[in-house]
């Protein structure tokens, strides 16, 4: 997800988008360590989404 594409999301759109992908995260590490996912790097990937959805978050003062 890009930032444009995130800087589109009203404010509860985007803390549900974040709450599910902190879920999903969660759930890919689970899997990962008990069976390699197909290309790892998803995770990393992942990561780096949440981060900007929590950048957004931050920078519109939302709690």
């Amino acid at each position: 997800m890009k930032m444009s594409e995130i800087r589109k999301l009203d404010d509860a759109d985007l803390l549900e988008q974040i709450k599910r992908m902190k879920k999903k995260y969660v759930q890919m590490k689970l899997t990962h360590q008990v069976t390699p996912l197909e290309n790892p790097m998803e995770i990393k990937e992942m990561r780096k989404t949440i981060a900007r959805l929590l950048t957004e978050k931050n920078a519109r003062g939302l709690k």
